[in-house]
């Protein structure tokens, strides 16, 4: 069985210098997959997901926007690609988009088969197998519980964890869906996992909480 490769940051991008060159390396020079939410300006932002990885031979990206119905191109880059990237901005159309569809199955397909994973802010929050939104994060402004895409178990995320003072949320998200463990993460700060461990820290502070 491959090796199964997480990195979850807890606000916008870039890459750190370390993870970024971590997740290269595991993609072997191959065709990354970028998942987006489209808005005006989209193609100037790019380069904040790529610019790390371009320092280390990374240059061939897929730019994949995401749709209600996801269309065969899109499912086709996933199913060959060398790793994904999972965007941030509204956690729930990321959400909506992603878990529970055919973009869902063949992320976790490839993960299974070793291909790294990287979720920025929102595509950090959907990774779990309880995807936990705050209220700052929603516009029904109420701590919303949701199924994830279940790449890790037994945990909970919470970004942006100083800015939007998650502390209290946290606590009571690990309490809400009974999960032994909850990481905050500050913005620049990052995780990898290696078969659902936590395996390295970067950038800014991760907070770890216990049930």
């Amino acid at each position: 069985m491959e090796n199964r490769h997480l990195f979850l940051f807890g606000g916008s991008p870039p890459f750190t210098e370390k993870l970024g060159k971590k997740f290269a390396q595991l993609t072997l020079g191959g065709k990354v997959a970028i998942l987006f939410l489209e808005r005006d300006g989209w193609e100037q932002y790019m380069p904040k997901y790529t610019s790390v990885l371009e320092n280390f031979c990374l240059d061939d990206f897929a730019y994949l926007a995401l749709r209600p119905k996801p269309d065969d191109n899109t499912l086709e880059i996933l199913s060959s690609c060398a790793g994904i990237i999972i965007g941030g901005g509204e956690t729930e159309r990321y959400r909506d988009y992603i878990v529970d569809t055919l973009v869902g199955e063949r992320i976790k397909e490839r993960y299974e088969e070793g291909v790294p994973v990287a979720g920025f802010s929102a595509g950090a929050l959907i990774a779990p197998e309880n995807c936990v939104i705050p209220p700052i994060d929603n516009c029904e402004n109420k701590h919303l519980f949701l199924r994830g895409l279940g790449l890790i178990k037994d945990c909970v995320i919470s970004v942006h964890y100083t800015k939007w003072q998650q502390e209290a949320n946290l606590r009571s998200a690990i309490w809400k869906v009974r999960t032994p463990v909850g990481y905050g993460m500050d913005d620049g700060a990052g995780l990898y996992f290696m078969n659902e461990r936590v395996a390295e820290t970067d950038g800014g502070n991760v907070y770890t909480f216990k049930k």
